[in-house]
């Protein structure tokens, strides 16, 4: 799990990047676009210490979870407030991709943990 975190972190934070980036070139940049970043910054520093720390992995990793179920729901929540309004931004287009990664890590997570429960790995 902790390979899936980073990956996933990763993903958020090239997300974010590119967000901001193309919003400084089109001059609308707002530090908003880096909040996917952000989760990710935060998945990949749990990933990391999940791989140092095996003592820990059980509990950096249900951390990483809440990270992602959070960095699911708020995306996918405003999205559905403003379902009716929608035009395909450079915003929307990130916060669908945010909610997607954030939800594929939560649904690899619960697999793992699953599979854990049983006795094979993690």
């Amino acid at each position: 799990m902790p390979s899936i975190s980073i990956a996933c972190g990763t993903l958020l934070i090239l997300i974010g990047i590119v967000g901001y980036v193309y919003g400084m070139t089109t001059g609308h940049a707002s530090i908003t676009a880096l909040i996917p970043a952000l989760f990710g910054v935060l998945l990949v520093v749990l990933g990391v210490l999940g791989r140092m720390r095996e003592n820990l992995r059980k509990h950096l990793m249900h951390a990483a979870v809440l990270i992602a179920l959070i960095g699911f729901i708020l995306p996918f929540g405003r999205l559905i407030s403003r379902l009716g309004e929608i035009t395909l931004s450079a915003a929307v287009i990130s916060q669908i991709s945010m909610a997607a990664v954030c939800l594929v890590f939560v649904v690899l997570s619960i697999q793992s943990f699953i599979n854990a429960r049983r006795g094979g790995s993690v």
